[in-house]
């Protein structure tokens, strides 16, 4: 670590000169005690641990290597009580907001009508269903399962990047990351006070159980899955047994009279609960895509009537597009009469022509992506780009501006990582987890990504991205 040269970002194990991270101090320290060598063997070891449990992923724009595991590198991210204290806070506050501001777009639409938001840029959204007008869903909740990417600038500042609230994943790698290091560095562990991710699963099933349709005394809840070939299938094995809950496809539930079955060896057994891991359009191809062999038939009126719960529940992806990100900051103050605890990351819409204008003239500066794509797909970095490129993502916005944001580039934070011949930094971001069912609970800590590619700064597995352990602390460790 002699040689450890954060550079000017923000150091999540060191900290900065104004910001020094004195809550790793013997973490550190005991860092510092391990050779090389050492850290890279207990490295292979935990990848090879990884490969034999199968945690894996699927890239479906890789030829060579479709299924593979998501590495995974054995220095953690560590973050204080009081820095979590914060970001939990921020989380719900944004939680809370969001659904609220779902409620209100499939109700009464307040928020559009005093202006707040644009009007087409919500109903004219490709998530937006009409379909969901006028249904109640319990407490009000829309969003049950949320991972909100976060990022820290080279002030320490935390900055929201996006929302994800259809059907975010990556909260299986938080638990088997720390099972690994548990395994693999018991050592560096012992004694730090680090809280625990284990009861993910229970917490889940709870929320599950209470969103069930009412008068239920045992709400039988399953885990829909679009099958194997999907790229999170790891996730959806393991939350179904963390849960204790059965793992379904489609083909396995069936509705009759409104509400919803699972096929079983002894009949038809109702089902109450589902935590659907496929988008709203495969969902049910009576109500979206008929092409969809993956969802199940009538399961939109099973769900308005209100014979089952869903989670998340349909039209969520309103809230989690890139476009309606830029008006959340507004929704917390409209509907909570609060400053955002975290702040978004500062950003133009490119549908308004004085935001497309700024991103031209600036384009080789800033960030550009398109609003309905995830896992780093269609981004272009300005600074990192080539005249190919930068023209190319040119012609894009003019052709279709309401399909763009622009954003600065963000100095992402730096945590060290074993690289093959020394320890270097590569930047990371974070996705904590909220449960929301009667209220929210968020996993302390969530998933650290990390670009492993030297210099750059998508993290998304999809690209080349690995993970850390985080490392939410219960008190100082000095």
């Amino acid at each position: 670590m002699s040689s450890y040269d954060p550079g000017l970002y923000f150091d999540e194990l060191f900290g900065s000169m104004d910001l020094p991270a004195e809550h790793t101090a013997l973490i550190r320290r005991r860092l510092a005690a391990l050779n090389f060598d050492e850290l890279r063997r207990r490295a292979q070891d935990a990848e090879r641990e990884l490969y034999n449990l199968g945690i894996t992923f699927i890239v479906y724009s890789d030829k060579d290597a479709v299924d593979r595991i998501l590495p995974f590198d054995v220095i953690p991210r560590v973050i204080s009580a009081p820095e979590w204290s914060h970001l939990e806070a921020g989380v719900k506050q944004r939680v809370a907001a969001l659904n609220l501001f779902l409620h209100d777009i499939y109700h009464d639409q307040k928020i559009l009508k005093d202006g707040v938001i644009p009007r087409d840029l919500v109903e004219g959204n490709h998530n937006f269903r009409p379909q969901m007008i006028g249904v109640d869903v319990p407490f009000d909740t829309y969003i049950h399962i949320m991972g909100t990417d976060l990022v820290r600038d080279r002030f320490g500042t935390f900055r929201v990047l996006e929302d994800n609230g259809r059907v975010p994943s990556g909260v299986s790698y938080v638990v088997e990351n720390r099972h690994m290091m548990q395994r693999v560095f018991p050592d560096l562990m012992q004694d730090i006070g680090i809280r625990p991710v284990d009861n993910y699963g229970h917490k889940l099933l709870d929320a599950m159980v209470e969103i069930a349709p009412s008068g239920v005394d045992d709400p039988q809840v399953v885990l829909l899955s679009p099958g194997t070939y999907n790229s999170a299938y790891f996730e959806h094995i393991f939350l179904a047994r963390e849960m204790g809950v059965p793992l379904v496809e489609g083909r396995d539930l069936v509705v009759d009279n409104d509400r919803v079955y699972m096929k079983t060896t002894n009949g038809l057994a109702p089902v109450h609960s589902i935590y659907r891991r496929l988008d709203d359009a495969f969902l049910d191809p009576k109500a979206f895509n008929p092409d969809s062999l993956l969802g199940v038939p009538g399961i939109l009126e099973a769900y308005r009537k209100g014979n089952v719960a869903l989670a998340n529940a349909i039209g969520t992806g309103v809230a989690d597009d890139k476009a309606v990100y830029c008006y959340v900051p507004r929704m917390i103050k409209y509907y909570l009469d609060q400053d955002p605890i975290i702040p978004n990351v500062d950003t133009r819409i490119c549908r308004e022509p004085d935001a497309l204008q700024y991103t031209l003239d600036n384009l080789a500066d800033l960030v550009v992506k398109p609003v309905g794509e995830a896992g780093g797909y269609g981004i272009t970095i300005g600074p990192r780009a080539n005249k190919a490129e930068l023209d190319d993502c040119r012609a894009k916005l003019l052709a279709d501006p309401s399909n763009y944001i622009s954003q600065p580039v963000v100095d992402l934070s730096v945590c060290p990582t074993v690289c093959d011949d020394a320890i270097e930094p590569r930047h990371v971001d974070l996705r904590p987890f909220a449960i929301t069912g009667k209220s929210s609970w968020v996993l302390p800590g969530g998933l650290s990504r990390v670009a492993l590619k030297k210099g750059t700064l998508i993290v998304n597995s999809s690209q080349g991205g690995g993970s850390k352990d985080t490392w939410v602390l219960e008190g100082g460790a000095a």
